[in-house]
């Protein structure tokens, strides 16, 4: 059956088959029903009468005994004719007599072998046709018919969707720099081979989830006036063995037949996995997947006038083989956007939907940092939809910042029903957090208090957000911030002259930070300037199989030593903090639980303490002066933040954490945003 028979035309002669046989057996049950079988002696006696005006003799050949069909008349009404068969021992005499009173006679010869085999092979024929529908169907959903599995599955662009341009991408500027060159050069090669230059073979976007990889690639999409092909690398690995680097194949051989070309593979980290015979062993479809895609790429046949632009998220888990020059030469780090990225965004997104004039979009974008640009999409979404909830007009500051916390902490549930010992409990933690954060110098600026529950497991939570970006993360930062993690504990432990489990995520982040600053960032005088945390590969990559410390057991003891002393002295730091501000602790708590929520003006203004001072302005200056520098010189995020003195209070940068490294959050939802939440 051909691939590309219509299902319409297939179903109509499916279903004919199945009438045409019960119509014959219907029509043949109501002529048995009609026409009237006459005896032998009936119908020699109705002949003899003269009665049989019309007679059709069967002849069966080799029979004795034939099959008589025709008519005769009534007697009281000899106009009345009525159908009748008989079945007859044809003798001479039988003959004789029809040809005597019989003028109306027709001798036919009986063939039945052909409808009877029809009949026979009828149903056969139907339940052919029945699964031969089914399997083309299945075949074209699995693979695109029976002998279609090793074709390619990546589509070209259709020319008639609306496109997406460079304009439309924001927050990205060096990114954007170099996909453009490529796009330039398609557009001009000439103008870049007059100095003997060549263009990368492959470029590999890398960057977090939501940072806009995938955009980028519509981006190119639109502007690039040559074929664009795009595929998923899930696309690439069926269950059958070598379909997926037959896909390679065909897909690479489409691509040179419209050379110049560029071909877009999304997540190809889920065919570009390390090769590796670790645990299992054994050889695996995705290896010989990626084989393919290497010889492609750049093997002895030469694939001039295709371009692969790849993304991924876990550029730790591709081959080194694929990462080379020569297969992707050009990687293209797109990291989470800046304060003025954000603000981009945020405009951009902000001209779809009905925005208050009034609101200072420059407020939103301060106060998301680590934000992602699907996050602040996310976040403008969710304030048109809490405006329309809200029968608003338009969509204001208000409601903007309202989901900016429900998309980073979660939803509020004012529904939850909570005793009062839990809430006067979660009203000293929550408390115990600000007033610790307050009275640190080096704590991120405090942003609301809630005992309202928020998200899957919070009863309440202490919300800091930094002022502005932050490169690094010195020493006296992260003491401060263990100090904030300890607060709330202490705050029960004063007030009630007990502990509750309440605290485990607090426990759980300033331990891990304590332990870092021993073992990875050398903030630990006594262990020095040396990493006890290790390089660890990932188990599953074949690359380490066994794990074991590079340190033995006294190194191990002193290391633990060392995180004890960390945070006994904070705890002592925090104890003497809350005890001497112990009316305001308790004056905090009890307006918390008659408010349920507060932010930081009303904390001050209760506490009667003054605001620290705020960097806005200096933030506003910088971001008039940075199109301009941007013009000039294009510096790199290590580069500024070695050159700017407020990049970190440590005597050594270097020995500083990043602070978009994920491992250093403990409850930290974002680099550089801190949560405290009691549980």
């Amino acid at each position: 059956m051909k691939a590309g028979f219509p299902k319409k035309q297939l179903l109509f002669w499916v279903v004919l088959l199945l009438v045409i046989p019960f119509a014959v057996m219907h029509y043949q049950r109501e002529s048995k029903l009609e026409v009237e079988e006459l005896s032998s002696s009936q119908f020699e006696a109705y002949l003899q009468e003269g009665r049989i005006t019309e007679l059709q003799i069967e002849a069966q050949a080799g029979s004795a005994v034939q099959e008589l069909r025709g008519q005769y008349s009534g007697v009281d009404d000899p106009a009345l004719q009525q159908p009748f068969k008989a079945k007859v021992l044809y003798t001479d005499q039988l003959d004789a007599l029809i040809r005597e009173h019989c003028p109306r006679r027709d001798v036919r010869q009986a063939n039945n072998f052909l409808p009877g085999l029809l009949y026979s092979l009828l149903p056969i024929l139907v339940l052919v046709l029945l699964l031969s529908f089914v399997y083309s169907r299945a075949m074209r959903s699995a693979g695109r018919g029976a002998l279609q599995f090793g074709k390619s599955r990546a589509k070209m662009l259709n020319p008639s969707m609306e496109k997406v341009t460079f304009n439309d991408v924001v927050g990205i500027e060096e990114a954007k720099e170099d996909v453009q060159e490529i796009v330039e050069y398609l557009k001009k090669p000439a103008h870049f081979k007059r100095l003997g230059g060549k263009i990368p073979r492959g470029v590999l976007m890398v960057g977090p989830p939501g940072t806009g990889k995938t955009l980028l690639a519509k981006a190119i999409a639109g502007e690039a006036e040559v074929p664009f092909f795009s595929i998923s690398g899930s696309d690439f690995v069926e269950m059958f063995v070598g379909v997926g680097a037959s896909r390679v194949r065909d897909m690479f051989e489409e691509g040179k037949k419209c050379a110049p070309c560029l071909i877009f593979i999304d997540e190809i980290d889920s065919v570009g996995r390390s090769r590796f015979s670790g645990i299992g062993g054994g050889h695996d479809e995705r290896e010989q997947t990626l084989n393919a895609l290497l010889v492609e790429m750049d093997g002895f046949e030469a694939n001039s006038g295709v371009i692969v632009l790849a993304a991924t998220n876990r550029p730790d888990v591709l081959d080194p083989a694929l990462l080379r020059p020569g297969r992707f030469d050009r990687q293209i780090a797109i990291d989470l956007p800046d304060l003025q990225g954000r603000l981009a965004i945020l405009n951009v997104h902000a001209k779809k939907i009905a925005i208050d004039p009034e609101a200072d979009m420059r407020i939103v974008a301060r106060g998301t940092p680590g934000f992602s640009g699907a996050d602040l999409a996310n976040l403008i979404n969710e304030a048109a939809l809490l405006a329309t909830r809200r029968n608003l007009d338009k969509v204001g500051l208000p409601e903007l910042e309202e989901s900016r916390d429900k998309v980073r902490w979660g939803k509020e549930r004012r529904s939850r029903r909570i005793d009062e010992k839990d809430r006067r409990l979660t009203a000293y933690h929550e408390a115990g957090h600000a007033l610790v954060g307050m009275f640190c110098e080096n704590a991120t600026p405090l942003h609301k208090i809630t005992i309202i529950p928020r998200g899957a497991a919070y009863l309440g939570a202490t919300m800091h957000l930094p002022e502005q970006d932050q490169v690094h993360l010195s020493r006296k930062e992260l003491l401060d911030h263990i100090a904030v993690c300890i607060g709330g504990r202490l705050a029960e432990e004063m007030i009630f002259d007990d502990v509750t489990t309440g605290a485990s995520m607090d426990i759980m982040q300033a331990t891990d930070i304590a332990r870092k600053m021993v073992c990875q960032w050398g903030m630990s005088q006594k262990m020095g300037f040396i990493n006890y945390a290790g390089a660890r590969e990932h188990i599953f990559l074949g690359r380490d199989l066994t794990r074991s410390e590079d340190y033995g057991q006294e190194t191990a003891r002193e290391i633990d030593l060392e995180v004890r002393l960390i945070i006994d002295a904070a705890y002592e730091r925090v104890r003497d903090i809350l005890h001497t501000n112990l009316d305001k602790l308790k004056l905090l708590a009890d307006t918390l639980l008659e408010k349920e929520t507060m932010n930081a003006e009303e904390v001050y203004a209760l506490l009667e303490m003054e605001m620290p001072p705020s960097k806005h302005d200096s933030l506003k200056d910088e971001a008039e002066e940075k199109p301009e520098k941007k013009k000039k010189t294009r510096r790199t995020k290590k580069s500024v933040a070695a050159k700017s003195p407020d990049a970190s209070d440590a005597s050594d940068s270097s020995d500083a954490p990043d602070s978009s490294d994920a491992t250093y959050l403990g409850l930290l939802c974002r680099p550089g945003i801190r949560f405290y939440a009691f549980r």
